[in-house]
């Protein structure tokens, strides 16, 4: 099959397209023909050598694929058959024609939406609801500051804080992408390149702070989020784009606020805490994608790009040009 690699770590340039062994799906696993895979900045951090696959996982970049079952492996309990259009989150494997996924890890993709538009929900989506449901508990009325508000997990955050009756507030570094943020339910956005998100947050709360402060960016903006942060609230990292090293009292000003510091991964979970979060985002979340919902969700699309134009892909996220999800369209080589 025809996969992306990664084997020298480097820029985007160093991504190359090659021929190598179709996986064989193991004893619960599916065998999925992928037609569409999301970008995700932990791709970016793999390319580049600092963020290893877990244990166990294929070397292949791509945390999240939509496509079609071909397969089914030993030991699987009939939830899936041969040609269902599926959804899957993945430790890795997604930029290439077939991925093996674990059963419990699937998804259906929403009778409405193309592969591109499935592709670009399980990583991001299950991130966004992990982060707000299982980490931060939140709660109906608070309000919820996102940083990164126009990427893949903050459009999903927002449209997820919405749903949940909470307040939605967001940075972002352009008009652009604080337009598409409030067009999405965000009620307040403050371009963090040019405005004091801090200030603007207090403003905003009048002087309460944020109850939840969902941060991909950490070391850089610390002593912001110390500073907008709401009495007992919960300051969640999930992400390092602005440093993973603190300087200062960080302690001393968050225990000031009786403030928590949570933070969460996805990708080195177990199978079993990711098939729970898959089954919670299953029966609580994916059905209010229907155009029938009262306010319907749905993931927002940057662009697409083929195959042989990855490194172009990795460097418009790279360089923080998308405004939503970038998609990976997997084309076919070989007979079905």
């Amino acid at each position: 099959m025809l996969a992306v690699c990664s084997d020298v770590p480097g820029g985007p340039e160093n991504l190359l397209l090659k021929y190598v062994p179709r996986p064989e799906p193991k004893r619960g696993e599916v065998l999925i023909r992928v037609h569409a895979s999301g970008l995700n900045r932990a791709d970016l951090l793999q390319r580049r050598g600092v963020y290893p696959p877990p244990p166990g996982a294929s070397l292949i970049l791509g945390l999240e694929a939509a496509g079609i079952v071909t397969e089914l492996g030993p030991g699987c309990h009939g939830l899936w058959t041969t040609g269902d259009r599926v959804m899957a989150l993945l430790s890795g494997g997604g930029y290439a024609e077939f991925v093996s996924v674990p059963e419990e890890l699937l998804m259906p993709v929403p009778s409405h939406f193309t592969f591109h538009q499935a592709a670009a929900i399980p990583e991001a989506w299950l991130t966004a609801f992990q982060l707000l449901h299982l980490v931060a508990k939140v709660k109906k009325g608070e309000t919820v500051l996102i940083h990164a508000g126009a990427s893949g997990v903050g459009t999903a955050a927002i449209q997820l804080c919405c749903l949940a009756g909470a307040v939605p507030i967001v940075t972002a570094g352009s008009p652009d992408k604080l337009k598409m943020a409030k067009q999405l339910g965000a009620a307040a956005g403050f371009n963090y390149k040019e405005d004091d998100f801090a200030e603007q947050t207090l403003e905003f709360t009048q002087g309460g702070g944020a109850d939840v402060i969902l941060d991909c960016i950490a070391g850089s903006v610390w002593e912001k989020n110390v500073k907008c942060l709401s009495t007992e609230g919960r300051w969640v990292v999930y992400g390092t784009m602005g440093a993973s090293e603190v300087h200062g009292d960080i302690l001393g000003k968050l225990l000031s606020k009786r403030g928590q510091l949570l933070s969460s991964l996805l990708r080195s979970r177990t199978l079993e805490y990711k098939a729970a979060l898959v089954k919670a985002f299953r029966e609580e979340t994916l059905p209010h994608f229907s155009p029938d919902s009262a306010s319907p969700l749905r993931p927002v699309i940057d662009s697409v790009y083929n195959m042989d134009q990855v490194s172009d892909a990795h460097r418009r996220m790279e360089a923080n040009k998308n405004t939503g999800k970038i998609i990976l369209h997997i084309h076919s080589s070989e007979q079905k």
